[in-house]
């Protein structure tokens, strides 16, 4: 049981993300660095090395980090980015994720590349941060906001703990303007939600709150190419993962089709949001 007063929807995902069916299939067949969607240049790109592309992408768009920085990854799942960034700057980062399966790896893996002293794993969500107001100079997140249910107090609690001048960086699956109910109903009710964020709710959000568009990245292509790779990197080692359940591979794989199907059909969108606090 969760000592912490989760949301529903925020409770759906931690209990989901804490089974062993997921946490072994996020590990095993998205690389065991990170669990976000890639940036594929080829189609032998290898999911781990897009989803590395992602985070060496997003870094290259933050316009001041350094040794002296503080950066909260929100929604950090084994904490790949947590630990590119404390290796290249330096910096302190906390890595605040709901899963307590995912930390407990996030931690092994911090202490054994030496940067446990440069990354604090904290068990909680971002829509009740535990920090001070003005805490951060850069907040990151890759593919998380998706699952809560109260988006726009996310936003809230993100510009509450940045500081002036601070830095909010971050990708989601999004549904898209032309998104038609049909096509984005099995992805919703896959993820046990109501509605997706949008590219136009973030910047509207974010205008709200008095922060600055630095940059907004449309790259909704890598969305279907993504999932469709997961697909067929599950299919391809099925057979060799007896520790997850064949009941849980084909409610995955059949999941994943709807995300594929209604990417090619333009219902979702994916893209990188950068935001400044004024």
């Amino acid at each position: 049981m969760s000592e912490k007063n989760y949301s529903g929807v925020v409770e759906k995902a931690r209990e989901y993300y804490n089974s062993d069916d997921a946490d072994n299939f996020y590990y095993d067949v998205w690389g065991g660095e990170d669990i976000h969607i890639g940036l594929y240049e080829g189609p032998d790109h290898p999911i781990r090395d897009a989803s590395q592309k992602t985070v060496e992408k997003m870094d290259s768009c933050i316009q001041k980090i350094d040794k002296d920085s503080r950066v909260l990854d929100a929604g950090a799942g084994f904490g790949g980015a947590a630990r590119y960034l404390a290796k290249k700057y330096g910096c302190h980062v906390v890595a605040l994720n709901l899963s307590e399966k995912q930390n407990e790896r996030d931690r092994q893996m911090n202490k054994e590349q030496g940067l446990d002293h440069l990354i604090d794993v904290v068990d909680g969500d971002f829509e009740n941060l535990p920090y001070e107001d003005e805490t951060f100079d850069v907040v990151w997140s890759e593919d998380s906001f998706l699952h809560s249910g109260n988006r726009e107090k996310v936003m809230q609690e993100l510009h509450r703990v940045m500081k002036k001048g601070g830095e909010l960086i971050f990708t989601d699956p999004m549904q898209s303007p032309e998104a038609k109910k049909e096509d984005l109903q099995p992805v919703l009710d896959r993820i046990h939600l109501e509605t997706m964020g949008s590219f136009k709710f973030y910047e509207e959000q974010a205008k709200k709150l008095g922060m600055e568009t630095v940059q907004i990245l449309d790259l909704s292509h890598q969305l279907p190419e993504h999932y469709s790779r997961v697909a067929a990197e599950l299919k391809e080692k099925t057979r060799k993962m007896s520790h997850i359940s064949q009941e849980y591979v084909d409610r995955m794989l059949k999941g994943l089709s709807h995300w594929v199907e209604a990417g090619r059909k333009g219902a979702l969108n994916w893209g990188i949001l950068h935001f400044r606090k004024q």
